[in-house]
Formats: structure tokens, sequence, C-alpha cells
């Protein structure tokens, strides 16, 4: 267990920080650290009044807001067990959640509530509303006269004010249990990944220590809180520091989030890759791909100049203020990692789980190595399980004070989710060099057997495919024992080119040959197969493979 506290942190940020900005909605009002404790504060009275205990489980979920972030803050603050919930899960997949976890509070934001039947949450004390605090189900009798007095029994414990000398968040060892994380909500797959104030708070302690932010710089928040890597490296490390977090209260479209960068200029950006492979391939691809351009790119000097000037163009699409970029969540495209590298951009990769709350591996921009993943942070040990860690593609296990307690209720999947020498198994096959950076190949449960008994790993053609023109998502699945990928357009640039359908379709089928000329033969593709429809996704923006396996 690490000497750093999770709750530490946060008591000695708001005291620290007492007057300066803390949580903004997306042009929205803006509390400063000392208004943020003020409602934490009168949280813990609700919670003290509704006779909750320490490791009491509280639910909650709603897009990110600076209310969601205090309500998650108080929990955890209070020494209760924070269940975050993902608002794009379904009604159903929220109440098997919330009676899985054995919650005794739910706040849920208005617009999912009128989806929700009340008579589902009856083993529930309450339900809130999430922005006002209104209560909406009263399974007990007693919470509207919590509600009606919370102002007074506040100004009676604080009649001058909250001061930052008073303020204090109930003291919990790290040991204790800090969330339980829902991989999904689906009665029968839902596994509530249990991670202590240890694990959380040793994510905190290297980011601290390796991102580069300080008190004061800006944030930008459009991950799902409700995800280990948003909440973790969005609201809970910038929080700790002394950051001002805007939220994106919208759909994080690349449209909104390019006027959200240009407006708040954050200093230090976290991004899934399909966000930034989106703004490479719309705002970069079709300058570097004209004849013209090719040609000056091959010469020296001036194709310095080209890049130095894409560089800074680039720079500002991000707003132009931030220090670094990470990426994490996903592969990242090959093409424009090398790309980004080649014109200096600062951009770092990581690699991470919720079941390690989520951080594995990580590497900043000046460290950078393609195709990996960055080294293991200073609290976890990581192993390829196989005979040659760096020749030969294994499982990637790790060990050390990030890993999860287990899965909540679940003792049959906690013990399948490690080895008998107790290592946390990822399901990601790789392996690593030998300075200790990590290369992954695939899913372990995504690997596909060739004819002849090779292993192939679908995401490695994947990656090719994403250097296509008008690819916008593919997917390869094996049928037949033939290998075909599945391709999703970027429709929106096939119309700005002003292609036909017949034509789009033809110019991605014809890139079959180019694509199978970088394939060993047993990888080759025999077919692609256009999609008219969006692949379904997780809120990480994977898509989902057991959908389209029997595709």
């Amino acid at each position: 267990m690490i000497k750093e506290n999770l709750i530490q942190y946060f008591e000695d940020s708001i005291r620290l920080n007492w007057d300066r900005k803390a949580l903004s909605n997306y042009n929205g009002n803006t509390l400063l650290y000392k208004d943020v404790a003020e409602k934490i504060a009168r949280y813990h009275i609700l919670f003290e009044k509704a006779g909750i205990k320490k490791g009491d489980k509280i639910a909650l979920t709603g897009k990110n807001s600076a209310e969601w972030a205090i309500n998650f803050l108080a929990t955890i603050g209070y020494g209760a067990v924070a269940v975050p919930i993902l608002p794009d899960f379904k009604a159903k997949d929220i109440s098997n959640i919330v009676t899985h976890s054995d919650s005794k509070l739910l706040f849920v934001s208005d617009f999912i509530w009128p989806n929700i039947k009340a008579e589902e949450f009856e083993s529930l004390g309450a339900i809130f509303s999430l922005e006002s605090l209104a209560l909406i189900t009263d399974n007990i009798g007693n919470y509207q006269k919590i509600i009606d007095e919370l102002d007074t029994v506040y100004l009676s414990k604080y009649p001058d004010g909250l001061k930052a000398s008073e303020f204090q968040l109930i003291k919990t060892s790290n040991d204790n249990l800090a969330e339980i994380s829902y991989t999904s909500g689906t009665t029968g797959f839902s596994k509530g990944v249990m991670l202590s104030h240890n694990s959380l708070a040793a994510n905190l302690r290297f980011a601290r220590n390796n991102m580069p932010i300080n008190a004061g710089d800006s944030i930008l928040s459009f991950l799902p809180l409700g995800h280990s890597y948003g909440l973790a490296f969005e609201l809970l490390f910038p929080f700790s520091l002394g950051c001002h977090i805007t939220f994106l209260t919208k759909i994080p479209s690349p449209q909104v989030i390019m006027k959200a960068f240009s407006e708040i200029k954050p200093n230090l950006i976290l991004s899934v890759p399909l966000i930034i492979e989106k703004i490479f391939k719309n705002q970069i691809v079709p300058q570097i791909s004209k004849p013209a351009m090719k040609f000056l790119l091959r010469i020296p000097i001036i194709n310095g100049l080209i890049y130095n000037k894409i560089l800074v163009k680039l720079t500002a699409v991000f707003g132009g203020n931030f220090r670094e970029l990470v990426i994490g969540g996903a592969a990242f495209c090959p093409k424009a990692e090398t790309f980004f590298k080649r014109i200096g951009f600062p951009f770092a990769i990581g690699y991470g789980m919720t079941e390690c709350g989520p951080l594995v591996s990580y590497a900043s921009w000046t460290e950078f190595r393609p195709g990996a993943v960055g080294k293991p942070v200073d609290t976890l040990e990581v192993r390829i399980d196989s005979s040659d860690q760096i020749n030969k593609i294994g499982e990637i296990q790790m060990k050390g004070e990030n890993i999860m307690n287990g899965y909540y209720k679940n003792e049959e999947a906690t013990k399948a989710s490690f080895t008998d020498d107790g290592w946390l198994k990822s399901g990601d096959l790789g392996h690593l060099d030998k300075d200790g950076f990590i290369y992954i190949k695939g899913r372990n449960n995504n690997m596909l057997l060739g004819s002849s008994g090779q292993n192939i790993y679908p995401e490695e053609i994947e990656s090719t495919l994403t250097d296509i023109p008008y690819v916008l998502d593919s997917l390869v699945i094996m049928r037949n024992k033939k290998l075909i990928a599945l391709i999703y357009p970027n429709l929106d640039q096939a119309r700005l080119d002003k292609l036909t359908p017949d034509e789009l379709e033809r110019i991605i089928k014809r890139s079959r040959k180019v694509v199978n000329k970088h394939l060993p033969a047993y990888m080759q593709l025999s077919e692609i197969v256009i999609r008219e429809k969006e692949f379904e996704k997780t809120p990480k923006q994977s898509i989902k493979r057991y959908l389209y396996q029997e595709d």
C-alpha cells in the first residue's frame, strides 16, 4: 500500500486552492474550490441524516458535469462507495447495477429519470436529482424532511460560512473500497470492478509525478466520467492539483470538441484515438495527399518548412496551449502516429484497463517509441506469459498497487481473472522490448486461427485498413475460413469529394490489393464488405466485436 492517501489529496487541494476556479459546465457557471467544499459539506449532512455509513454504496448516473464530479467526491470523501453508471446504459441496465451493487441511494440526471420506472428501485432508500438534489422517489418516507432542513442544519453548523481551515473530509484508509465500476449492465454479464482508495491514489501519484499540469491550469473533460480513464485523468488527477476543469456537456463530436478547445485552451488533453484520428483524417490527410504536396514533401528543407506549418496549424486546432496530448483506451492508427512523431507533435501513448484503475503503462512524448504503449507505471510489475517476453507473444499480466480487489459478488469471475500465483490477466496479447516498453498485438479472445494454424491478430490488419482513403471504421472477421474486412466508410469526406456511392465502393474495394501487399500470405484479405450502418460501440468507442463475428 502506498503512503499517499487519496482523500488527503482532495482535502489538501480544496484547502490550498480555496479561491481558485474549480469546476465549470461548458457555457455554464463556474464554481470555485470553496464552492465545491460547501456543496460537499451539504452532501455530508444529507448522508449523515439519511443514516449512510462508511462502506455503503451510492449510485450516480448522468453525463459529465460539475454536479456529477461533486457527487462522486462527496461520496468517497464520506467513506461511502461510489457506483458510477454510464448514462448511455439502458434503464433496465441501470436498475440491474443499482440492485447488484446494493446501493442505498441513487442520484440521477434529469434527462435520464423519465426513462426509468420507479418500481424497479424499491431496494433503494431514495432517488435524487443529480442537478438539483430534489427528491424524486422516497421509499422510506423521511427524506423530504431531510432535504427541507438541509439549509438550516448547514447554517447552524457553519454560522459564519465554511472556512478553509474548517473543511474536512472523512479520513479513510487506502485499503477501503472507493468505487465499483461496472463494465456492463446486462444481467448475467454485470461485473463490478472493485477499486480501492489505494488503486486510485496510485494512479494519481503517478500522474502528478509524470504528467505536465499545475495548479490553476485548464482541463477540458469530454471522456465519460463513468469510465475509469475519464474519471482518473480528467477529474481526480487535475482536481487533486487545483486545476480548473470544464465539463463538455454536449455530445463530443470532433466539431464540438475543436470549438471547445479553441475557447478553453486546455493545458493537458486526454483522448481516445477515435477523436484524434478523425481530426487527422479530416484536417491533415486531404492536405498531404495532394500530388503537388506529395512532391514537395520529398524535397529536403522544404518538407521541414511544410511540416512545421502543419504542426502550428494542428496545435491551434487543440487550443494552442497544451503541453501534451495523452492518447489511450484503444489502439492508435499507425499512420497518424508516424506523422505526428515526424512533425514533432507532443503526444503520449498510455495503456490501461478498468481493473487497474486504469493506468498500466505510459511514456511521455519525449520518450515515445513507435508501436509501443509506454513503460509500466511505478506501482505495477508487468510480465508476458511466454517463454521469451521479448521475442514471443503472450498475455500481458500485472501485479501491484493499482490492481482491483476483484469483481463485486462474483468470486468465480474474480478467480478466473487471476493466475494461480496472483497476477491479473489482462486478456491482451503482446511483448516487451529490452527496455521494458510494452507492445500490444491484440486481444486474446479476438485472435483468429489461420487455415494452417497460424495465429492472426485482426487488430494488425485493421490498423493497416485505417490508412485507406474513406475508411472510417473497420473490423476483420473469419468467414468460411477466409478473412473478411467489414468497412464503414467516411461518408462525410466522400460527400465533400462529391463521390457517388458506387465510386466510393470501388475505391475502397480496390484498396484490398494494396493492403495485401503489406500482409503475409496467411493474413491476406479475401474480401472487403461495405457496411451501410455504423458499428455498435462501447463507451470507450471500441467496436462490440461479438455482435459481428457471425456477420
